[in-house]
């Protein structure tokens, strides 16, 4: 199987899965439950919703691990357990993805700030390091550290992919639009600054993902192809803005609604087009059939 940037390359867009975290807390996850764990304890839903993603078209699918480094997994008493917990997420996802399909690792934000002086460089990138490790023994094929908001967070992360594995390194960013109508991170990062820092430092694949419905994600991923012309770019937006509906959070876009902007989307620069929080296998489905019509 070619390397994503390959396939990328040859002119194909590419559909990555929905969301993982929204899809089991709105069924058996219970309240204060660690995510993570279910690749142990719960194997057999981690591998259904693999496979339903499977079904739906992807050809990239995640894996259950976004809060899978140590210093996520301590809030729950399971620091000693990030490898088994991350290897078993990347097998699930193997499994289900076989040989025709990527396997991209989910690496998210580890909760400390280096601003703030509550971890070291060296603390982070060595977590960071543990858990891309074992994702890479399970079988993951690619990473994605996803999510991000501090460009120094995200550069230890992929560097400890690439001084560690040979795997493909993707990195996505969460921006918001400012009063004055600019895209930023949460630390002040612009999809111009991510793209044109990252790239030096040789990650594979940029993009966005979380914070935005496909609407406004547009505008990011057009600020990101003009800063980085011949880059692959993945988008995950959200299944639109969240609501509070009946005190439930509620993800308003449908299918449909995703699925109809999608061509808006690869237009401004989109090569690889997934969701994330509120997406299901219907979003993806229905963006698959959009790109590539069965």
């Amino acid at each position: 199987m070619k390397r994503i940037v390959e396939q990328v390359k040859t002119g194909a867009v590419l559909v990555s899965d929905g969301g993982w975290g929204t899809f089991l807390q709105q069924g058996v996850l219970q309240p204060g439950e660690c995510i993570e764990l279910w690749n142990l304890d719960h194997r057999d839903v981690i591998a259904d919703i693999a496979r339903r993603y499977v079904e739906s078209g992807a050809d990239i699918l995640k894996t259950n691990s976004f809060g899978g480094t140590r210093f996520k997994l301590e809030l729950y008493g399971l620091a000693d357990r990030v490898a088994p917990i991350n290897e078993a997420a990347a097998e699930i996802s193997r499994k289900a993805a076989g040989p025709n399909r990527h396997v991209m690792a989910s690496v998210g934000p580890t909760g400390k700030m280096l601003l703030m002086k509550d971890v070291t460089e060296k603390d982070l990138y060595e977590a960071f390091r543990e858990q891309i490790v074992a994702l890479d023994r399970g079988g993951a094929d690619a990473v994605t550290v996803e999510t991000m908001s501090d460009l120094d967070e995200a550069r230890l992360a992929i560097q400890a992919a690439k001084d560690h594995t040979r795997l493909e390194v993707a990195c996505t960013m969460t921006f918001q639009r400012t009063a004055k109508g600019q895209y930023r991170t949460m630390m002040g990062v612009t999809p111009t600054q991510m793209a044109e820092t990252l790239l030096k430092i040789g990650v594979d694949i940029i993009g966005c993902n979380c914070g935005n419905g496909i609407n406004e994600m547009i505008h990011i991923v057009r600020e990101i192809r003009k800063a980085a012309p011949s880059a692959t770019i993945l988008a995950q937006p959200n299944a639109g803005v969240p609501e509070m509906r009946d005190w439930e959070t509620v993800y308003p876009d449908s299918p449909l609604e995703m699925a109809t902007q999608v061509p808006d989307l690869i237009e401004a620069g989109a090569n690889i087009v997934g969701g994330c929080c509120g997406t299901t296998p219907n979003h993806i489905r229905a963006i698959r059939e959009m790109i590539r019509p069965a």
